[in-house]
């Protein structure tokens, strides 16, 4: 079987592992916007290119006589690329641009789910601009809300009352500076998490549960990121989740696939990421991810027992079931390597060095070029490194070992996994 892999990160760096693990005789494609020096390896051809040229991807597709693409990133998914592959006979662990609006419009996602009457919905109402009837929402809400631009922008189209928000005019500007359509939600109280899906459209497999930090320094302070690190625990919970807030969740995200399924006609076929909450009122959706998370994907798919291949074969052929997509019990966690000043003025075409590392298995690498036998960062998150373990606390300090020994003009958050946080996110509920 020749498989596509579209993107470079970390992400798919865990991805390409994984697909490389099968015991099925695989060769493996990847169309990558850097020349990620651990994908490289596992690839019989590997082309670094623009991830937002569609007519390349297709061309690098049919040159290669792919059966199956994986995609990543969400920009290739909002421009259509599975539409086009499908087309081409060519099946996809990822959906078409209309089903992938459950990421690229935040506004769609409220307005299908509450359609179909999926749970875990807070108050909301959507806007094409300023309005008396957006500042009427605002009055309503009070000093809870949140300001949500309706399309992608990179991380940087959310802003919470309280945080980055402190009044109404302060919120009508973001409005207007966003200069499109928009969504008011209701602002919720308590710990975030990640509970992924595999889906073929009809059918679910859940992974364990993942707790993301987007904060760029200890203690969630500091600008969003795009993820310094993530952790799981050996039971597939996280502590302050109790077994009917995994069940919800797991709910919603069976919903939603219905909800897609109905409106569309059209199976969800690949991943589907809810980014949950755990509120004084039960389990909430915060959004949709149409895709592996990044760094959410390091931790599972390293703890996958399972074919991954076998699973994206389920995935696209109506035969998923949860037998199919086991995983071992154990901790992890993962912290990510970033270059000094990220994310706002991230330092560039620095070497980072891993040589004091004599078994590089639990690194994966992001944005990073090689050139002349030397690790170069490109300016965004660089390595992420995983600690497994039996206990949360074994995982921590086996990634914080291997982080220590990165050096560079690097910086890491030292508290993701540790107990000290994860007792605030247990008084969060208690």
């Amino acid at each position: 079987m020749n498989i596509l892999l579209i993107g470079s990160g970390a992400r798919e760096h865990a991805l390409a592992r994984a697909l490389k693990k099968s015991p099925q005789a695989t060769h493996l494609f990847c169309f990558a916007s850097n020349i990620n020096p651990g994908i490289v390896p596992l690839c019989d051809s590997f082309l670094p290119s623009n991830l937002g040229d569609i007519d390349a991807m297709v061309k690098f597709a049919e040159n290669h006589a792919i059966d199956l693409a994986i995609i990543g990133p969400e920009a290739p998914l909002a421009l259509g690329v599975v539409d086009r592959f499908k087309t081409m006979g060519i099946q996809c662990i990822g959906p078409t641009k209309r089903l992938a609006q459950i990421e690229t419009s935040k506004g769609f996602t409220r307005d299908l789910l509450s359609k179909h009457n999926v749970p875990g919905m807070p108050a909301y109402q959507c806007f094409e601009g300023i309005s008396d009837a957006a500042q009427n929402f605002l009055t309503t809400l009070g000093d809870n809300y949140v300001i949500k631009a309706d399309g992608l922008m990179g991380g940087k189209g959310v802003k919470v009352a309280g945080e980055h928000l402190h009044s109404h005019k302060e919120a009508l500007a973001f409005c207007r500076e966003i200069n499109g359509p928009f969504v008011i939600e209701e602002k919720l109280f308590g710990p975030e998490f990640s509970l992924i899906s595999f889906s073929d459209g009809t059918h679910c497999a859940h992974m364990p549960a993942v707790q993301d930090h987007k904060r760029a320094y200890e203690n969630d302070t500091g600008p969003n990121t795009g993820g310094m690190g993530s952790y799981s625990d050996a039971n597939h919970s996280l502590p302050f989740l109790t077994e009917q807030d995994i069940a919800k969740a797991h709910a919603i995200n069976e919903a939603a696939v219905k909800a897609l399924k109905t409106e569309f006609n059209e199976p969800y076929q690949g991943i589907l990421y809810g980014g949950f909450m755990r509120t004084p009122n039960g389990v909430k959706l915060i959004e949709y991810n149409a895709r592996f998370g990044d760094p959410e994907a390091i931790n599972l798919l390293a703890l996958l027992e399972s074919d991954f291949v076998a699973l994206c074969q389920a995935m696209v052929n109506g035969t998923l079931t949860q037998d199919l997509a086991q995983f071992s019990c154990e901790a992890t966690v993962v912290k990510y390597i970033v270059p000094k000043g990220y994310p706002d003025k991230p330092v560039k075409n620095q070497v980072v060095d891993i040589s004091a590392i004599e078994r590089p298995k639990n690194l994966y690498f992001a944005a990073i070029d090689q050139q002349d036998n030397h690790l170069i960062m490109t300016g965004s998150r660089a390595i992420a490194v995983l600690g497994q373990g039996d206990t949360l606390a074994q995982a921590e300090q086996h990634a914080e070992q291997l982080a220590r020994q990165i050096k560079g003009p690097v910086f890491y958050r030292q508290d993701i996994g540790t107990q000290a946080l994860i007792d605030q996110r247990i008084a969060m509920v208690s």
